[in-house]
């Protein structure tokens, strides 16, 4: 089978193991990310080829460099091209840092993150409809409960390819979601707002003009995001941060933020969507990188 080896140096710092460790936080079991042994794995399917790309680190946090490998079937220099453009994505590489740490030295709690967590780069979705299904799949229920839904719904809609004797999954396609009966999608644990929705979303994807979201300010993403079934301002402003990668999204009304900032800025205290909203505008015009390092806190046991 063709592979192909790569090489690439990320902005520092770079903590691949934070920032890999954050994407695949969010599935359970194989999913579609998949980080053991300090070894990142994703099947990519670029239109219909499939591509497993293997990431390690080669560097130190100050000095990073990944080793990547591609493997698939008739593997060529054009696809290696895109698939490495989509590590770069999903693993941020490209990021600058040092205008959001210049800024958290100012907060006390959100500075003590920034020392905690130093290298963890905003982990990306591969799509914009990838960080919509995630959010909407994650929305009002455990994240563990949401980790198994995520799983199964990739483990049956995904493309799969064997390597190595082992299986992975790519993110489904909107085609391959839409075309699901709602019946199925409930034996995946989805309840039927739930099934409705990501079906309605799958059908937005495949619609002319999705791709000019990725273009358009926030405030008009969150509009036409929010104008479709299922979608309100927590999941589009995840879909933001996840998806579009926007410096300064705020996904007002999760718990797990309220959760965190009560214990950092309010001694414990019970805090308001209100309260946040005022506190996170000190964080501002980084506000996806602190919320970002905030759940990398909550998820480690940190707060």
């Amino acid at each position: 089978m063709p592979t192909i080896n790569l090489h690439l140096q990320p902005t520092p710092p770079f903590d691949f193991e934070l920032t890999a460790g954050y994407h695949a936080y969010f599935q359970a079991r194989s999913g579609a990310d998949n980080v053991e042994g300090g070894v990142y794995r994703r099947l990519l399917d670029l239109d219909g080829r499939l591509v497993l790309v293997t990431v390690r680190s080669t560097g130190s946090v100050d000095s990073p460099e990944l080793a990547i490998e591609l493997r698939g079937e008739g593997l060529t220099d054009a696809d290696g091209e895109v698939a490495v453009a989509q590590v770069r994505w999903m693993l941020g590489t490209d990021q600058e840092l040092a205008s959001f740490y210049a800024l958290a030295e100012s907060d006390l709690a959100l500075a003590g993150l920034a020392r905690q967590f130093r290298g963890l780069h905003l982990p990306r979705t591969a799509t914009l409809f990838e960080a919509l299904v995630l959010a909407i799949l994650g929305q009002q229920i455990s994240a563990s409960v949401a980790r198994t839904m995520r799983t199964l719904l990739i483990e049956r809609y995904g493309a799969r390819a064997e390597f190595d004797g082992a299986t992975y999954y790519a993110f489904p396609r909107p085609e391959a979601v839409l075309s699901a009966l709602p019946e199925e999608l409930r034996e995946l644990k989805l309840s039927r707002s739930k099934a409705e929705y990501v079906r309605i979303i799958a059908g937005a994807a495949l619609e002319p003009g999705w791709d000019e979201l990725y273009e358009l300010p926030d405030d008009e993403v969150v509009r036409r995001l929010t104008a479709l079934r299922g979608v309100g301002n927590w999941t589009a402003q995840w879909a933001l941060v996840r998806g579009l990668a926007r410096p300064d999204a705020l996904p007002l009304g999760d718990l797990a933020l309220r959760r965190g900032v009560s214990r950092l800025w309010r001694d414990g205290a019970t805090v308001t969507d209100a309260e946040v909203k005022t506190i996170a505008e000190r964080w501002r015009p980084w506000r996806s990188y602190a919320t970002a390092y905030l759940f990398a806190a909550l998820r480690t046991g940190m707060v």
